[in-house]
């Protein structure tokens, strides 16, 4: 028998790992053809159906299951030996942040970290898709969550509060509302947490809700384009109180159940590029914090998240 197909194989462990052919094929630098390609031959070197292709992405037959589970492990064992014997350059940070706190707070803030520091070279990876720091590819994350990521490094960077906010289009239609009448105007995203709110500040929610959106940006815009009422998120919408775009309705504020962290393994601590970022980041967070919030009208005592870093050891 010939030799083992090692690039389909490689292929096969890509497209199974990520679900779905395009990122799979980014990963790999491939085309996606290329990739279903390779997927093919081994189908047809082995006589079977690895994938199921949907409109969601790819499943695998048990067939496919079965395979990913014998070659996965001497796959990631090749790599780990590879490892050691590549070169990096220590002033290259590849980082991995999701795309809501990348355009409301990161990309604003980056100019001033490419300016003071130059000689580093940053990879930047928006997307909500989780990071395995097994395979090398990051060396930190950006997350929005509850702080429980076992075995890493994980930093408080903000916390956050939730406020009702509008546009000034869709307020001029409308009196500005009490408390009470919130849930008159059109609320969007049922599947935040409006109940909560209610429930802590008065008011009744609504029978209905105008909208409802599946990411952060787009329930955002949603506001600004005056379709509704979003329960916003304080650090992305507090650049766009500040321009006017959006208007807080209140003064009160909820604190959310989740805050915004930096996740990174204790390797990525001899990457002077890593390093170079960590601190700037953590200077920026601070500043942020202490600044007074333009737009949002009475006083809230907020405890601030603490720079050491801590480890997670319990499984979340």
């Amino acid at each position: 028998m010939s030799r083992a197909p090692m690039n389909s194989l490689q292929t096969f462990v890509a497209a199974a790992r990520a679900q779905n052919l395009t990122r799979a094929a980014e990963r790999l630098h491939l085309t996606v053809s290329a990739l279903s390609h390779q997927i093919r031959l081994l189908e047809e070197r082995i006589a079977c159906t690895l994938f199921v292709r949907g409109p969601r992405g790819l499943k695998l037959t048990a067939e496919g299951q079965r395979l990913l589970d014998n070659v996965a492990p001497h796959m990631e064992a090749i790599e780990d030996a590879l490892k050691p014997l590549c070169g990096r350059n220590n002033n290259t940070l590849s980082l991995s942040a999701m795309p809501s706190m990348t355009s409301s707070w990161l990309l604003p803030r980056l100019p001033r970290f490419v300016t003071r520091h130059p000689e580093v070279e940053l990879n930047l990876d928006s997307s909500i898709d989780l990071v395995d720091f097994a395979d090398g590819r990051f060396d930190a994350a950006l997350r929005y969550g509850t702080g429980e990521w076992p075995g890493l490094v994980v930093e408080s960077l903000l916390e956050e509060w939730l406020t009702p906010v509008a546009s000034p289009s869709l307020l001029a239609r409308r009196k500005r509302p009490r408390l009470d009448d919130l849930g008159e105007l059109p609320l969007l995203c049922p599947e935040d947490p409006w109940q909560e709110w209610f429930a802590l500040h008065g008011g009744k929610p609504p029978r209905r809700y105008a909208a409802s959106f599946s990411d952060s940006e787009s329930r955002q815009r949603a506001a600004v384009e005056g379709i509704g009422v979003a329960l916003g998120r304080t650090t992305m919408v507090r650049p766009l109180i500040e321009t006017g775009q959006l208007v807080a309705l209140f003064p009160q504020l909820m604190k959310a159940k989740r805050w915004h962290y930096l996740v990174y393994p204790e390797r990525s601590r001899k990457c002077s590029g890593f390093m170079a970022f960590r601190e700037w980041l953590l200077d920026e967070a601070a500043e942020f914090r202490a600044a007074p919030p333009i737009g949002f009208a009475g006083t809230h005592v907020r405890s601030r998240p603490s720079r050491a870093p801590r480890r997670r050891a319990k499984v979340s």
